[in-house]
């Protein structure tokens, strides 16, 4: 198998882009990315740590959980999760950060490049606090380009079409998975329980 290794090849496989789509990419939020933001419960955050390793994690809460401090600022808040911190950990060696704003339903999604710091300023934790409890930090981005991604890949993957989604009971659980790939004691049952349970008690 051969592999494309360099822009000229690889731009040799596809045509050149048109106006529009180059000419849609924007420096800063306008009132659509606004609006868009505001009704967005969901965005996957691309990141790389300094040597190039890559990861992309959810981050999700009701709509307008990410404030909007300027043109050229938002804010995230950071949710009970893991700890693992791969996001953070990346952000703290290499800000550079990829976000897909997605609106459930909508087919189009925003996309948003900038750069990122991590903060535990309070004032900004309390702004941002759900269920009365603050974020343990803030990822704060400063916004380089923002554009619309049109409805292609979900109009191909038809993601919000529910008689395209699989019987769900024909999947397994996330108890059997890790029961599995980590031999656990535990029975996959009782690791759904306990799965439940800490999500009832740690989503905020």
């Amino acid at each position: 198998m051969e592999f494309i290794a360099s822009h000229e090849d690889l731009r040799k496989l596809y045509k050149a882009p048109g106006d529009l789509p180059l000419r849609k990419e924007l420096k800063a939020l306008d009132g659509h990315g606004r609006s868009f933001l505001a009704r967005s419960p969901f965005v996957l955050v691309g990141s790389s740590d300094g040597k190039g390793n890559a990861d992309v994690t959810p981050r999700g809460d009701r709509p307008g959980f990410v404030a909007v401090l300027d043109a050229n600022t938002i804010a995230i808040p950071d949710r009970p999760g893991n700890n693992r911190l791969d996001t953070l950990e990346n952000i703290v060696v290499n800000p550079s950060v990829g976000l897909l704003f997605l609106i459930p339903g909508m087919n189009e999604t925003l996309r948003i490049n900038g750069d990122a710091r991590i903060t535990a300023d309070t004032a900004l934790r309390e702004q941002l606090a759900a269920e009365g409890k603050l974020p343990v930090s803030v990822m704060v981005v400063t916004v380089k380009s923002a554009y619309m991604h049109c409805a292609k890949a979900f109009m191909r993957s038809q993601l919000w079409k529910p008689e395209s989604w699989p019987d769900r009971a024909s999947l397994p659980t996330l108890g059997q998975i890790l029961h599995d790939q980590l031999a656990l004691a535990e029975t996959a049952d009782t690791m759904d329980r306990n799965l439940d349970e800490a999500y009832s008690r740690t989503l905020w």
